[in-house]
Protein backbone atom coordinates (compact mmCIF):
# COMPACT_ATOMS: atom_id res chain seq x y z
CA UNK A 1 0.00 0.00 0.00
CA UNK A 2 1.20 3.44 -1.07
CA UNK A 3 0.18 6.93 1.08
CA UNK A 4 0.48 8.76 -2.36
CA UNK A 5 0.08 7.68 -6.13
CA UNK A 6 1.00 11.19 -8.16
CA UNK A 7 -0.05 11.09 -11.96
CA UNK A 8 1.24 13.08 -14.50
CA UNK A 9 4.53 14.17 -16.26
CA UNK A 10 7.66 13.59 -15.88
CA UNK A 11 10.95 14.65 -17.99
CA UNK A 12 14.36 15.98 -17.80
CA UNK A 13 15.05 19.63 -17.06
CA UNK A 14 17.79 22.14 -18.62
CA UNK A 15 17.74 24.64 -16.54
CA UNK A 16 19.90 27.93 -17.88
CA UNK A 17 20.57 31.29 -16.32
CA UNK A 18 19.86 33.66 -15.18
CA UNK A 19 19.74 35.23 -18.54
CA UNK A 20 20.59 39.23 -17.78
CA UNK A 21 19.65 40.03 -21.84
CA UNK A 22 16.45 39.34 -24.03
CA UNK A 23 16.93 36.11 -26.02
CA UNK A 24 19.34 36.67 -29.17
CA UNK A 25 18.54 34.47 -32.05
CA UNK A 26 20.61 35.06 -35.71
CA UNK A 27 22.83 32.26 -34.24
CA UNK A 28 24.00 34.40 -31.08
CA UNK A 29 25.76 32.47 -28.56
CA UNK A 30 25.13 33.76 -24.79
CA UNK A 31 26.58 33.25 -21.67
CA UNK A 32 24.39 32.39 -18.17
CA UNK A 33 25.64 31.90 -14.91
CA UNK A 34 24.65 28.11 -14.10
CA UNK A 35 23.10 25.69 -15.60
CA UNK A 36 21.81 21.70 -14.49
CA UNK A 37 20.29 19.13 -15.85
CA UNK A 38 17.59 17.80 -13.40
CA UNK A 39 14.17 15.73 -12.88
CA UNK A 40 11.42 17.98 -14.07
CA UNK A 41 7.94 17.32 -14.42
CA UNK A 42 4.91 19.28 -12.36
CA UNK A 43 3.95 15.43 -11.11
CA UNK A 44 7.64 14.01 -10.41
CA UNK A 45 8.64 17.19 -8.72
CA UNK A 46 5.73 16.71 -6.48
CA UNK A 47 6.43 12.60 -6.42
CA UNK A 48 10.31 13.73 -5.09
CA UNK A 49 9.49 16.22 -2.50
CA UNK A 50 6.79 13.76 -0.95
CA UNK A 51 8.88 10.97 -0.85
CA UNK A 52 11.85 13.19 0.67
CA UNK A 53 9.23 13.71 3.56
CA UNK A 54 8.82 10.61 4.05
CA UNK A 55 5.92 9.28 2.24
CA UNK A 56 5.72 5.97 0.28
CA UNK A 57 4.99 7.42 -3.37
CA UNK A 58 4.14 5.66 -6.92
CA UNK A 59 4.38 7.00 -10.18
CA UNK A 60 1.85 6.65 -12.73
CA UNK A 61 2.91 8.09 -16.63
CA UNK A 62 4.94 7.72 -19.68
CA UNK A 63 8.33 8.18 -21.04
CA UNK A 64 9.58 7.08 -24.60
CA UNK A 65 12.18 4.45 -25.00
CA UNK A 66 15.19 7.05 -25.00
CA UNK A 67 17.82 8.12 -22.66
CA UNK A 68 15.68 11.02 -21.43
CA UNK A 69 13.41 8.26 -20.13
CA UNK A 70 16.00 5.97 -18.44
CA UNK A 71 17.39 9.58 -16.74
CA UNK A 72 13.66 9.92 -15.95
CA UNK A 73 13.34 6.34 -14.13
CA UNK A 74 16.46 6.38 -12.94
CA UNK A 75 16.05 9.99 -11.18
CA UNK A 76 13.02 8.82 -9.55
CA UNK A 77 14.05 5.72 -8.59
CA UNK A 78 16.93 7.35 -6.56
CA UNK A 79 14.84 9.22 -4.72
CA UNK A 80 12.94 6.39 -3.47
CA UNK A 81 9.69 6.36 -5.71
CA UNK A 82 8.35 3.65 -7.36
CA UNK A 83 8.31 3.71 -10.95
CA UNK A 84 6.28 0.18 -11.71
CA UNK A 85 3.43 2.08 -13.43
CA UNK A 86 5.77 3.98 -15.35
CA UNK A 87 4.97 2.81 -18.64
CA UNK A 88 7.76 3.05 -21.69
CA UNK A 89 6.73 4.14 -25.36
CA UNK A 90 8.00 2.45 -27.79
CA UNK A 91 7.38 5.11 -30.40
CA UNK A 92 7.34 8.58 -28.75
CA UNK A 93 10.07 10.54 -27.31
CA UNK A 94 10.35 11.51 -23.51
CA UNK A 95 9.68 15.19 -23.04
CA UNK A 96 12.39 17.50 -22.65
CA UNK A 97 11.96 20.91 -21.01
CA UNK A 98 14.07 23.77 -21.00
CA UNK A 99 14.01 26.56 -18.38
CA UNK A 100 15.62 30.08 -18.56
CA UNK A 101 15.40 31.97 -15.42
CA UNK A 102 16.05 36.01 -15.34
CA UNK A 103 16.98 38.05 -12.45
CA UNK A 104 13.74 38.57 -10.36
CA UNK A 105 12.21 34.75 -10.41
CA UNK A 106 10.83 35.10 -13.63
CA UNK A 107 11.67 32.43 -16.29
CA UNK A 108 10.64 30.96 -19.07
CA UNK A 109 9.63 27.34 -20.13
CA UNK A 110 10.15 25.68 -23.33
CA UNK A 111 8.96 22.14 -23.56
CA UNK A 112 8.61 19.05 -26.41
CA UNK A 113 6.04 17.34 -25.71
CA UNK A 114 6.86 14.01 -27.29
CA UNK A 115 4.46 11.12 -25.02
CA UNK A 116 2.54 14.12 -23.15
CA UNK A 117 -0.16 13.58 -25.47
CA UNK A 118 -0.52 9.95 -25.59
CA UNK A 119 -0.60 9.27 -21.98
CA UNK A 120 -4.01 8.47 -21.11
CA UNK A 121 -6.19 6.69 -18.02
CA UNK A 122 -4.78 3.31 -19.04
CA UNK A 123 -1.89 4.28 -17.98
CA UNK A 124 -2.99 4.23 -14.27
CA UNK A 125 -2.86 0.84 -12.94
CA UNK A 126 -6.48 0.30 -11.24
CA UNK A 127 -4.67 -1.86 -8.72
CA UNK A 128 -2.68 1.49 -7.50
CA UNK A 129 -6.07 3.73 -7.24
CA UNK A 130 -7.11 0.63 -4.86
CA UNK A 131 -4.69 0.45 -2.64
CA UNK A 132 -3.14 4.17 -1.83
CA UNK A 133 -4.48 6.87 0.98
CA UNK A 134 -3.84 9.40 -1.54
CA UNK A 135 -4.31 10.41 -5.25
CA UNK A 136 -2.34 13.60 -6.71
CA UNK A 137 -2.69 14.86 -10.47
CA UNK A 138 -0.52 17.40 -12.23
CA UNK A 139 -0.20 18.91 -15.70
CA UNK A 140 -3.80 18.64 -16.66
CA UNK A 141 -3.41 21.17 -19.59
CA UNK A 142 -0.51 19.54 -21.22
CA UNK A 143 -2.19 15.92 -21.08
CA UNK A 144 -5.78 16.03 -22.78
CA UNK A 145 -6.12 12.31 -22.71
CA UNK A 146 -5.08 11.82 -19.29
CA UNK A 147 -7.23 14.96 -18.50
CA UNK A 148 -10.38 13.31 -20.58
CA UNK A 149 -10.00 10.21 -18.10
CA UNK A 150 -9.18 11.89 -14.90
CA UNK A 151 -12.59 12.59 -13.35
CA UNK A 152 -13.14 8.33 -13.34
CA UNK A 153 -9.60 8.03 -12.54
CA UNK A 154 -10.39 9.73 -9.25
CA UNK A 155 -13.47 8.74 -8.35
CA UNK A 156 -12.41 5.06 -8.93
CA UNK A 157 -9.48 6.39 -6.14
CA UNK A 158 -12.54 7.96 -3.63
CA UNK A 159 -14.44 4.97 -3.99
CA UNK A 160 -11.47 2.78 -2.58
CA UNK A 161 -11.46 5.29 0.53
CA UNK A 162 -8.61 7.78 -0.90
CA UNK A 163 -8.71 11.47 -1.31
CA UNK A 164 -7.36 13.56 -4.16
CA UNK A 165 -5.79 16.42 -5.22
CA UNK A 166 -5.14 18.56 -8.59
CA UNK A 167 -2.53 21.14 -9.84
CA UNK A 168 -3.27 21.97 -13.31
CA UNK A 169 -0.49 24.25 -13.50
CA UNK A 170 -0.14 26.55 -16.56
CA UNK A 171 -2.85 26.37 -19.85
CA UNK A 172 -0.59 27.09 -22.64
CA UNK A 173 -3.29 27.34 -25.01
CA UNK A 174 -4.69 30.22 -22.82
CA UNK A 175 -8.51 28.63 -22.78
CA UNK A 176 -8.31 27.17 -19.37
CA UNK A 177 -10.91 24.16 -20.52
CA UNK A 178 -14.36 25.33 -18.09
CA UNK A 179 -16.35 22.63 -18.91
CA UNK A 180 -14.16 19.80 -18.57
CA UNK A 181 -12.21 21.01 -15.24
CA UNK A 182 -15.61 21.42 -13.67
CA UNK A 183 -16.02 17.16 -13.92
CA UNK A 184 -12.57 16.61 -12.35
CA UNK A 185 -13.22 19.65 -9.84
CA UNK A 186 -15.97 17.35 -8.59
CA UNK A 187 -13.53 14.30 -7.77
CA UNK A 188 -11.39 16.78 -6.06
CA UNK A 189 -10.66 17.03 -2.77
CA UNK A 190 -7.95 20.10 -2.80
CA UNK A 191 -7.08 22.47 -5.90
CA UNK A 192 -3.44 23.14 -5.73
CA UNK A 193 -2.58 26.16 -7.90
CA UNK A 194 -0.64 29.01 -7.89
CA UNK A 195 -1.94 33.07 -7.66
CA UNK A 196 -1.87 33.24 -11.49
CA UNK A 197 -3.57 30.13 -12.20
CA UNK A 198 -6.40 30.52 -9.41
CA UNK A 199 -7.83 34.11 -10.62
CA UNK A 200 -8.14 32.42 -14.50
CA UNK A 201 -9.70 29.45 -13.38
CA UNK A 202 -12.03 31.39 -11.73
CA UNK A 203 -12.38 33.54 -14.22
CA UNK A 204 -11.76 36.28 -12.10
CA UNK A 205 -8.10 37.87 -13.39
CA UNK A 206 -9.50 41.65 -11.95
CA UNK A 207 -10.44 40.43 -8.79
CA UNK A 208 -9.23 39.82 -5.25
CA UNK A 209 -6.98 36.97 -4.71
CA UNK A 210 -8.87 35.77 -2.08
CA UNK A 211 -12.15 36.12 -4.33
CA UNK A 212 -10.72 33.67 -6.64
CA UNK A 213 -9.95 31.18 -4.06
CA UNK A 214 -13.53 31.49 -2.59
CA UNK A 215 -15.14 31.02 -6.04
CA UNK A 216 -13.46 28.01 -6.86
CA UNK A 217 -13.90 26.54 -3.29
CA UNK A 218 -17.75 26.95 -3.48
CA UNK A 219 -17.00 23.94 -6.25
CA UNK A 220 -16.04 22.18 -4.11
CA UNK A 221 -12.31 21.70 -3.27
CA UNK A 222 -10.05 22.63 -0.64
CA UNK A 223 -8.50 25.36 -2.23
CA UNK A 224 -4.73 26.01 -1.74
CA UNK A 225 -2.92 29.05 -3.56
CA UNK A 226 0.66 29.51 -3.74
CA UNK A 227 1.84 33.10 -4.03
CA UNK A 228 5.47 33.59 -3.95
CA UNK A 229 7.24 35.53 -1.82
CA UNK A 230 3.41 36.59 -0.35
CA UNK A 231 3.10 33.26 1.08
CA UNK A 232 0.09 31.30 0.64
CA UNK A 233 -3.55 31.09 1.55
CA UNK A 234 -6.50 28.37 1.52
CA UNK A 235 -9.84 28.74 1.77
CA UNK A 236 -12.87 25.95 2.35
CA UNK A 237 -15.60 27.78 1.43
CA UNK A 238 -16.09 29.49 4.49
CA UNK A 239 -12.74 30.57 6.11
CA UNK A 240 -9.88 32.06 4.97
CA UNK A 241 -5.93 31.10 6.28
CA UNK A 242 -2.72 32.71 4.79
CA UNK A 243 0.64 31.81 5.73
CA UNK A 244 3.73 34.76 4.58
CA UNK A 245 5.82 31.70 4.63
CA UNK A 246 9.33 31.90 5.99
CA UNK A 247 12.67 34.34 3.91
CA UNK A 248 14.81 32.41 1.93
CA UNK A 249 18.31 33.61 -0.46
CA UNK A 250 16.61 31.75 -3.74
CA UNK A 251 18.95 30.57 -6.10
CA UNK A 252 16.38 28.96 -8.41
CA UNK A 253 12.24 28.55 -7.70
CA UNK A 254 11.86 26.36 -10.51
CA UNK A 255 9.73 23.58 -9.13
CA UNK A 256 8.91 25.03 -5.88
CA UNK A 257 5.03 25.07 -5.98
CA UNK A 258 5.15 21.13 -6.73
CA UNK A 259 7.50 21.32 -3.62
CA UNK A 260 4.86 23.07 -1.69
CA UNK A 261 2.12 20.48 -2.98
CA UNK A 262 4.12 17.90 -1.95
CA UNK A 263 4.11 19.43 1.61
CA UNK A 264 0.59 19.98 2.36
CA UNK A 265 -0.38 16.47 1.25
CA UNK A 266 2.41 15.14 3.31
CA UNK A 267 1.11 17.65 6.32
CA UNK A 268 -2.73 16.72 5.45
CA UNK A 269 -1.57 12.76 5.45
CA UNK A 270 0.28 13.48 8.72
CA UNK A 271 -3.12 15.05 10.00
CA UNK A 272 -2.06 18.14 10.64
CA UNK A 273 -5.04 20.94 10.11
CA UNK A 274 -4.82 22.96 6.60
CA UNK A 275 -3.42 26.27 8.69
CA UNK A 276 -0.56 24.32 9.94
CA UNK A 277 -0.05 22.04 6.44
CA UNK A 278 -0.38 25.71 4.74
CA UNK A 279 2.84 26.90 7.08
CA UNK A 280 4.78 23.84 6.73
CA UNK A 281 4.10 23.62 2.32
CA UNK A 282 4.82 26.91 2.39
CA UNK A 283 8.23 25.97 4.01
CA UNK A 284 8.85 23.18 1.75
CA UNK A 285 8.50 25.41 -1.52
CA UNK A 286 10.76 28.31 -0.12
CA UNK A 287 13.37 25.56 1.33
CA UNK A 288 13.46 24.03 -2.22
CA UNK A 289 14.97 26.68 -4.30
CA UNK A 290 17.87 26.45 -2.56
CA UNK A 291 19.65 24.91 -5.31
CA UNK A 292 19.44 24.94 -9.28
CA UNK A 293 16.10 22.75 -10.48
CA UNK A 294 13.22 21.39 -8.49
CA UNK A 295 14.43 18.65 -6.41
CA UNK A 296 18.31 18.87 -5.27
CA UNK A 297 17.01 20.90 -2.58
CA UNK A 298 13.81 19.73 -1.17
CA UNK A 299 13.97 19.02 2.87
CA UNK A 300 13.26 16.17 4.98
CA UNK A 301 10.22 16.41 7.34
CA UNK A 302 12.56 17.17 10.09
CA UNK A 303 13.60 20.03 8.18
CA UNK A 304 10.86 21.37 7.01
CA UNK A 305 9.31 21.15 10.67
CA UNK A 306 12.07 22.77 12.22
CA UNK A 307 11.89 25.82 9.93
CA UNK A 308 8.02 26.18 10.55
CA UNK A 309 7.57 29.45 12.70
CA UNK A 310 5.43 29.20 15.74
CA UNK A 311 2.68 30.98 15.80
CA UNK A 312 3.90 34.00 18.18
CA UNK A 313 6.25 34.41 15.82
CA UNK A 314 3.86 34.87 12.83
CA UNK A 315 2.31 38.21 12.26
CA UNK A 316 -1.02 39.09 13.13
Amino acid sequence: MFDLLVIGDANPDVVLGPLDAPLAFEQREQLVGAGALTLGGSAAIMACGAARLGLRVAFAGRVGDDDAGRYVRDALNARGVDTEALRVDPKLSTPLTVVLTRDGGDRAILTAPGTLAATGGDDVPESLLATTRHVHAASYFLMPGLAKALPGLLRTARGHGATTSLDTNDDPAGLWDPSGLAAVLAETDILLPNAHEARHLARSMDGSLEGAAAALAARGPLVVVKNGADGALCHDGRTLVTTCGITVTPVDAVGAGDSFDAGFIAATLAGLPPARALDLAAVCGALSTRAQGGTPAQPTWDEAVAHVPSKDQQPT
